[in-house]
C-alpha cells in the first residue's frame, strides 16, 4: 500500500512578510548602490582627468614661460614634448603629436584632446610658445586611474556601509510593518477556530481597517451563530412535537387502548400532525434549494393579473372554511418579466401566512397596481399586525414565530424567509410594514417589462 504522506506532494510555503520586506528592501539598496558606484566612478574619473588636464596646462604654461626643453620635460610622471617653430616635434610624448596638433600650436592656439602615449589611453594639453612652437604635455588615464584607486576604494567601502545599514533597517522596518499584522493573523486564526469576541486592540495606520474589519466579522459571526442557535432550538422544538403526538397516539393505537369509536379521529390527529411535520421538513428543504447556486428560475413575460386571479380561486374554498375573506384588487395590467410559478409560490406563501392571523369575519385583500417601471403585489390582513422593530425582522428565519410563540397562531417560523429568498432570487423586493387601521401588508415589488401582444 502507497504511502500517502510520502507520495503527496510537498507544500511549498511562501516567505514571510518580514523576510519579503528584508528582501525587496536589500534589492532596492543593491541597485541603488550600484548604481551609485558606477556614477560615482565616472565622476571621479572625470574629476581627475579634468585635474590632470589643468595640471598639464599648468605645468606647459610654466615651461613655456621658463624656456626649458629637451630631456629637463619630465615632471611628476607626465610626458612632455617641444614643437619647434618650424614644426618639428621632440621630446619624450613626441610620439603621442599629430600633425593636427601641431598645426594648431602653430596658429597660436590651446590644444586639449585625447590621443595614445606607449599604446595607452592618454590625455593631451599643448600650451602654444610666443616663437610660433610650443609645449605639449600627456599624461596616461591609467595614471590618473591609479591615482583615484584609494578614492574609489574609500567610497565602495562607504557603499557597502550604507548597503548594510539599509538592510538593517529593512529588517526593523519590516518587523515594525509584520508585528501588528502578526497579532492580527493570531486574532483570524482564533476567530476561525471558534473564539467570539477576541479582544482587537487599536492597531496604527492601514492595519486598523483590517482590525475594524476583523471586529465586525466577530460580531456578524456571533450575531449569525445566535440566530442558528436560536433556530435550531425552534426547529427541534417544532419537530418535536408533531412526533410526540404521532408517537402517543401510534403508542395508544398498538396498545388497544383506544376505543374503536375513537379511532377514526385519532387517525385524523395523526394526518394532521404528519402534514404539519410535512409542511415543516418542505419548508426546510425549500430554503435549503434557494441557497444552492443551481437554484432554477424560468423567467417569462405574463400579465400578473392572471396570478392573482389564480390564487383567488385556489384559496376561495379554504377562506370559506375560515370564515375570513378574499378580496383582490389588480383591474390594470401588472405586465411582468419573471418565474410565474415561483411568484406564485411567494404569493401563496403571504396568503398562508395571513390567513392563519386573521380573525374570523375579516378580510383579506390581494392588491395588484403598476406604476413605471416597477409592478406592486400586495397582500394585506386584518389580524394582530406588526409593530416596533417587528418589520426589521420580519424576513429572519424563526424571528417573528420565536417571538409571537404561545401569543399568536404562528407556522413554522420559515415562510416569510422563503418568500424574502424567492423575491430576490426573482429579481425583487420584500416589505413588511403595519397596515393602516390594523393587520399587517406585505409588498412585493417586481421590474415591469411590456408584454407582446398577440398577432392577429
Amino acid at each position: 500500500m502507497t504511502d500517502r504522506a510520502a507520495t503527496a506532494p510537498a507544500v511549498r510555503r511562501r516567505p514571510s512578510l518580514t523576510w519579503q520586506i528584508v528582501l525587496v528592501t536589500f534589492a532596492v539598496s543593491l541597485v541603488a548602490v550600484l548604481v551609485t558606484a558606477l556614477v560615482s566612478v565616472q565622476v571621479v574619473q572625470r574629476v581627475e582627468e579634468d585635474q590632470a588636464r589643468q595640471q598639464l596646462k599648468t605645468q606647459a604654461a610654466a615651461l613655456v614661460a621658463s624656456g626649458r626643453t629637451g630631456g629637463r620635460l619630465a615632471v611628476l610622471g607626465d610626458r612632455f614634448a617641444v614643437v619647434g617653430p618650424d614644426g618639428s616635434v621632440a621630446g619624450p610624448a613626441s610620439a603621442s603629436v599629430s600633425r593636427e596638433v601641431v598645426r594648431e600650436l602653430r596658429a597660436g592656439r590651446t590644444v586639449s584632446t585625447t590621443t595614445t602615449l606607449g599604446g595607452k589611453e592618454a590625455v593631451l594639453v599643448a600650451i602654444p610658445g610666443a616663437d610660433g612652437g610650443g609645449i605639449v604635455g600627456v599624461r596616461r588615464v591609467a595614471d590618473i586611474a591609479a591615482g583615484n584607486a584609494q578614492l574609489l576604494r574609500g567610497i565602495l567601502l562607504a557603499l557597502a556601509i550604507g548597503l548594510v545599514v539599509a538592510t538593517l533597517a529593512g529588517l526593523l522596518l519590516a518587523r515594525l510593518i509584520a508585528r501588528p499584522l502578526r497579532g492580527m493573523a493570531d486574532r483570524a486564526r482564533a476567530i476561525a477556530a471558534g473564539r467570539r469576541g477576541v479582544p482587537i486592540p487599536p492597531q496604527p495606520g492601514e492595519v486598523e481597517d483590517i482590525a475594524r474589519a476583523l471586529r465586525t466579522l466577530d460580531e456578524a459571526l456571533s450575531t449569525s451563530e445566535e440566530r442558528q442557535r436560536e433556530f435550531l432550538l425552534s426547529v427541534s422544538h417544532e419537530i418535536r412535537t408533531p412526533l410526540t403526538a404521532i408517537r402517543g397516539y401510534a403508542e395508544a393505537l398498538a396498545d388497544g387502548v383506544v376505543p374503536s369509536s375513537e379511532v377514526a379521529a385519532a387517525g385524523r390527529t395523526l394526518t394532521a400532525e404528519s402534514d404539519r411535520l410535512r409542511r415543516f421538513l418542505d419548508d426546510l428543504l425549500e430554503l435549503a434549494r434557494l441557497e444552492a447556486d443551481d437554484f432554477a428560475i424560468v423567467p417569462q413575460s405574463f400579465d400578473a393579473r392572471d396570478t392573482v386571479q389564480a390564487v383567488a380561486e385556489a384559496w376561495a374554498g379554504a377562506f370559506a372554511r375560515a370564515g375570513v375573506v378574499l378580496r383582490t384588487a389588480a383591474e390594470t395590467p401588472l405586465p411582468v418579466h419573471t418565474d410565474e410559478m415561483r411568484l406564485r409560490q411567494v404569493v401563496d406563501g403571504l396568503i398562508e401566512n395571513a390567513l392563519r392571523v386573521a380573525p374570523m369575519g375579516t378580510e383579506i385583500v390581494v392588491r395588484g397596481t403598476a406604476s413605471p417601471g416597477r409592478v406592486d403585489l400586495e397582500v394585506r390582513d386584518s389580524g394582530p399586525g406588526l409593530s416596533g422593530t417587528d418589520p426589521e425582522v420580519a424576513f429572519d428565519r424563526g424571528a417573528l414565530h420565536e417571538r409571537y410563540r404561545g401569543a399568536r397562531p404562528v407556522g413554522t417560523g420559515l415562510g416569510l424567509s422563503i418568500a424574502h429568498r424567492l423575491v430576490g432570487r426573482l429579481g425583487g423586493t420584500i416589505t413588511a410594514a403595519p397596515a393602516d387601521g390594523g393587520g399587517a401588508v406585505f409588498r412585493v415589488s417586481l421590474p415591469s417589462s411590456d408584454i407582446p401582444r398577440a398577432e392577429p
